[in-house]
């Protein structure tokens, strides 16, 4: 029989490990400063819900349900907070994850941080002029990296190189 004094401290602590996380604690803006400070007021009056929750919360959408997953035009993915050039189309490929994913970013785009969240160690990516949570880096990509930037398309905008031709 469980211990009911085991049971309520593991009850506590997943309790405390899920406010943590509904806090929004990120490593990446915990001691950093960044280009552009806004209150939580002026991001949630600039930001759609969904890319408030991603890009301030460490949130993620439901793998599939970004329109950035489809698109194939050439062009640039920016930072939905600050538009800030993040990636090049040419590096993006389909990973069948679900989420829009690239083999690099462009230079001095992106910073990352350890991610410790849900018990694992992970290498979350934000941009660097604002902090703002685009999703994971892993190290199972395509060459010429052999890494897989998996961003969430919520936390993106996608400007097309020439919105003339079509």
């Amino acid at each position: 029989m469980i211990d009911r004094r085991i049971l309520l401290a593991s009850a506590a602590s997943l309790l405390g490990l899920a406010a943590f996380r509904w806090l929004g604690f990120s490593q990446a803006r915990a001691g950093q400063k960044f280009e552009i400070e806004k209150t939580d007021a002026e991001w949630r009056a600039q930001l759609t819900p969904e890319q408030y929750e991603i890009l301030r919360n460490q949130g993620t959408e439901r793998p599939g349900s970004s329109p950035l997953l489809k698109e194939h035009r050439k062009g640039i993915f920016a930072c939905a907070g600050c538009d800030l050039p993040l990636f090049s189309s040419d590096t993006k490929f389909e990973s069948g994850t679900g989420w829009p994913s690239f083999y690099q970013p462009l230079d001095n785009a992106v910073g990352t941080t350890e991610d410790r969240t849900f018990g694992m160690t992970r290498t979350e990516v934000h941009c660097r002029r604002c902090g703002g949570h685009l999703g994971h880096v892993f190290d199972d990509g395509p060459k010429p990296t052999g890494l897989r930037y998996c961003m969430d398309g919520y936390a993106l905008v996608f400007h097309p190189a020439d919105s003339k031709s079509s």
